[in-house]
């Protein structure tokens, strides 16, 4: 596999360049496109749910904006430290019922030496809001 840039260890510069590009390919709602950034055996553990390997976060990723629609991400630089970020996010998005929310936590992010994510750990709270609430649009 070819290097994907930035790769470890990070400055400041490319930690937020990674960030960056994390909440770019999110916002595309395109489950292939994010899953070019992980590992082929990718680990995750998001809510209670563990995801291993590249596949399963396709699928993963498939189940969850059919149900998130106009999802709609922010993320936030915490600290790094070698091949290693903390991030802070939140995103909003409503169900089929026009139902809003803003999901918000922490992400933790091991890199490996290509630069691609190996492991991600997530801790995600969801708070219904009103339409006329939203922050991010």
């Amino acid at each position: 596999m070819e290097k994907r840039f930035p790769t470890p260890p990070f400055t400041m510069e490319t930690a937020l360049q990674k960030v960056q590009a994390a909440e770019d390919a999110w916002n595309t709602r395109d489950p292939e496109r994010v899953s070019l950034a992980y590992t082929i055996d990718t680990e995750w553990r998001n809510r209670s749910e563990f995801i291993n390997g590249r596949e399963e976060v396709v699928a993963f990723l498939k189940r969850k904006w059919a149900k998130e629609l106009d999802y709609k991400l922010k993320k936030e630089l915490w600290g790094f430290r070698e091949n290693r970020m903390a991030v802070r996010f939140e995103y909003e998005w409503h169900d089929d019922s026009g139902n809003w929310y803003r999901s918000y936590g922490n992400e933790l992010w091991e890199f490996d030496e290509d630069g691609y994510m190996r492991k991600r750990y997530a801790s995600i709270n969801d708070l219904p809001i009103k339409e006329s609430d939203r922050k991010l649009k």
